[in-house]
């Protein structure tokens, strides 16, 4: 019998607020007599809120209270308490992550959210949670095809290319559905910032549906040079966001495109233009007639609640089961990593060091790192996470050198790199739930 833990996905997007739960079996799939080796064999969504629109005081500035008030309703919906979680992430999505507030939302939500595991804001972990809770990974993996999924929301696309079941690059555009709002007369309530240079109508203005048209065609000229389908210009430069590196994702040819967020409900269903107040069917439309559903194409097995069901599902992964853990207190919550490369002066403390760790290690070679680690750590934390699996061999001897009262923790099988940020929950028998992600919050 395996140990189920519960887990919690919260998605705050630029347009919709959602919640799910989810149940994470864990099974040691290793005999009786080796080496624990735990894994999340299965997972079960347990609940599912209904979509919420994010409560918002003014265009940028998110309503807080309003936010808090709609996680506990769907908590007592759910029939769930903050002491029933074990796992999970709180993720702020597309323009709600730049707005002014941002981040004492997340700190407010979290608090709220009980002792889980956070993750936040950050488009690179966006971009892999909604194409897991998407299923492009699961397809891309079945399948052995090489996948660009587009998950399309109210403010931002994010996009990942997966090959045979693995990430291979991020990325994301300030292409989305809630860029212009409209009011039931066709004038314009709200026009995003980054428009500036794309787009004439201002707030009040009256505009066509073919003023909307011309404007979803150029944002869809923008992922079709993602996509590999038009040669990159000056658009794809002005739309990209500024937190992942700029990249064309993908060469078209052998490539499925796969398509979440609410934007893809509007690709192969015609809403009538003004069904949203916005700009998501016009959209949609657009994406259908462009050379992005010319080929092989699919909409995910879920598409508006993607991202947060990969947040509830996906989020979570277990360490090695060789570990060492002394005097550390659970969770452990937005470390900052770095490489040992990086470590020219000391880790900020709290932080994570990640090491690449050593192949078939012997016991001088261990010894001597454990050295080198307390003469440069002296007696503060220290928290280590190792690719390769000798966490519970460099702890001991850690243990042997540094002060009894100092804590120290030593992870396995966990690939970190500068700039990351580190979770680490309670102890699941002999192995740790961890969370990696990029803090992102624009100004």
């Amino acid at each position: 019998m395996g140990q189920t833990l519960k887990s919690v996905g919260l998605d705050v997007g630029t347009t919709s607020t959602q919640l799910v739960v989810s149940e994470l079996t864990v099974v040691n799939q290793a005999g009786s007599f080796a080496v624990p080796e735990l894994e999340i064999t299965q997972r079960r969504i347990c609940y599912k809120s209904p979509v919420h629109f994010t409560p918002l005081l003014r265009d940028k500035l998110v309503d807080g209270d309003k936010l808090r008030q709609i996680v506990e309703s769907e908590y007592h919906q759910a029939g769930i308490t903050k002491a029933q979680i074990d796992t999970g992430a709180v993720i702020i999505t597309g323009e709600t992550s730049r707005k002014e507030n941002a981040r004492q939302v997340l700190d407010s939500l979290s608090d709220f959210a009980g002792d889980f595991v956070v993750a936040t804001a950050g488009p690179d972990l966006e971009s892999i949670l909604a194409a897991k809770g998407a299923g492009a990974v699961e397809h891309s993996e079945k399948t052995g095809k090489t996948i660009l999924h587009m998950d399309i929301g109210g403010g931002t696309s994010n996009l990942t290319r997966i090959e045979a079941g693995k990430i291979a690059a991020t990325g994301c555009l300030n292409v989305g559905g809630r860029l212009v709002k409209l009011n039931p007369d066709w004038t314009l309530s709200y026009v995003s910032p980054v428009l500036e240079g794309l787009f004439s109508g201002k707030v009040g203005d009256r505009v066509t549906q073919r003023d909307l048209e011309n404007l979803a065609d150029l944002l869809v000229q923008a992922l079709e040079m993602a996509a590999g389908l038009r040669q990159p210009t000056d658009l794809l430069r002005k739309l990209w966001t500024e937190e992942i590196p700029f990249r064309p994702l993908a060469t078209f040819e052998n490539c499925t495109i796969s398509f979440s967020g609410g934007v893809a409900d509007c690709i192969e269903t015609a809403h009538p233009p003004l069904s949203f107040g916005d700009l998501g069917p016009i959209l949609g439309q657009a994406i259908h007639r462009s050379g992005l559903c010319a080929g092989d194409y699919r909409l995910g097995t879920e598409t508006i609640r993607a991202t947060v069901i990969g947040a509830g599902c996906h989020s979570a992964q277990l360490s090695g089961s060789t570990v060492f853990c002394r005097n550390v207190e659970f969770p452990l919550k937005n470390l900052p990593v770095v490489e040992q490369a990086d470590a020219l002066s000391r880790l900020d403390c709290p932080g994570v060091l990640a090491l690449p760790g050593i192949e078939s290690a012997e016991y001088e070679q261990i010894a001597a790192l454990a050295e080198e680690l307390t003469a440069q750590w002296a007696e503060n934390p220290l928290y280590i996470a190792l690719e390769r699996d000798m966490a519970m061999a460099l702890g001991q001897q850690l243990a042997l050198r540094m002060p009894p009262n100092t804590p120290i923790l030593c992870i396995d099988r966990v690939r970190l790199k500068s700039g990351d940020f580190l979770d680490v929950g309670h102890p699941i028998g002999p192995a740790f739930p961890v969370v990696i992600k990029t803090l992102v919050l624009g100004n």
